[in-house]
């Protein structure tokens, strides 16, 4: 891949927020056209979760994954219009299934059918309050992996690191006993902050056995394309163009590490200098610059800020 290329971002669960989309709808009718695939797709409206909330019913798992898709592609969408496309892809977490639709690989009606079971066996597969994850901050992947390990010899059950986002940004996820005491020993080898995160379900830990089964058949059912341009897995950090690749790096990144950090270092050494967050928020333009504060990123999530991505894509 030559130096100068753009890559596409696409964010994972945790970017939402009521009225996403809505603007990209209406200014857009390819965006609209998605939404409306999306809601025949599902049986509901999820374009109305989407643009009018409530919070609180957006949240939800099943729902929030579909709906960070269909506006992250709705946002692809708007910028392929304007001639801007990627040299390569990544996602983060169920942003790796935006990203394959992306590339070409996987169908938007498959995808997003696909996360909304995907968030459904997720929620399932522990009970509420029985997993949990925390972020750690100011601790590095390898002792994060230490304190996991020494929660775990104490007999309180599972905990692993989950995501390795950027330098000094670590979060990991198992039984609550063992997060909650992992927590204690974070702070005790000099962590900035060490917090219990606000979510519902302990996401990439072998607690999501479950879950990676019951979705392992689903995908199996699903036509994957090889790809027309590389994705950068989150299980391995390396570049796929297979679409038996996509498939199982898919099944596996439901226990697997994100490995975010790494992933962008691959961009930056695949030469890829500019990316864009296609979706909605900013946290993945943040994780970048911290990661690699060489690589010049964008986020474009509404008519507002296409124009931005169009200038950075174009080199200027």
């Amino acid at each position: 891949m030559a130096d100068g290329s753009t890559a596409f971002l696409f964010p994972g669960q945790g970017a939402q927020s009521a009225g996403m989309g809505r603007a990209l709808a209406s200014a857009h009718p390819g965006a609209a056209e998605l939404f409306r695939s999306a809601d025949a797709v599902l049986g509901y409206r999820l374009s109305r979760i989407c643009f009018e909330g409530p919070e609180s019913e957006l949240q939800l798992t099943a729902n929030a994954q579909p709906a960070i898709l269909t506006v992250s592609i709705a946002a692809a969408r708007a910028l392929a219009e304007r001639g801007v496309t990627p040299s390569i892809v990544l996602g983060h977490s169920l942003g790796e299934y935006s990203a394959l639709v992306a590339a070409g690989a996987l169908s938007f009606e498959d995808a997003v059918l696909a996360v909304h079971r995907r968030g459904l066996y997720m929620q399932e597969a522990v009970p509420v309050g029985e997993g949990a994850m925390a972020a750690l901050l100011g601790i590095e992947a390898v002792p994060a992996e230490e304190i996991c390990a020494a929660a775990e010899g104490e007999g309180l059950g599972v905990v692993s690191v989950a995501n390795d986002n950027a330098p000094g940004q670590i979060v990991i996820a198992g039984r609550t006993a063992a997060v909650e005491r992992a927590i204690v020993l974070a702070k005790d080898r000099g962590a900035r902050r060490a917090m219990r995160l606000p979510v519902s379900a302990p996401f990439h830990c072998e607690l999501m056995a479950p879950a990676r089964d019951r979705l392992a058949a689903d995908l199996e059912k699903l036509a994957f394309r090889d790809l027309a341009i590389p994705l950068v897995t989150n299980v391995d950090a390396a570049p796929i163009r297979a679409g038996a690749e996509a498939r199982a790096s898919l099944v596996r990144q439901v226990t697997g590490r994100v490995r975010w950090a790494e992933s962008v270092r691959r961009l930056r050494a695949m030469g890829a200098d500019r990316a864009i967050e296609c979706g909605p928020g900013q946290v993945l333009a943040g994780l970048v610059k911290r990661i690699d504060p060489g690589i010049r990123i964008v986020s474009c999530g509404d008519p507002e800020t296409l124009d931005a991505a169009a200038t950075l894509a174009a080199g200027r």
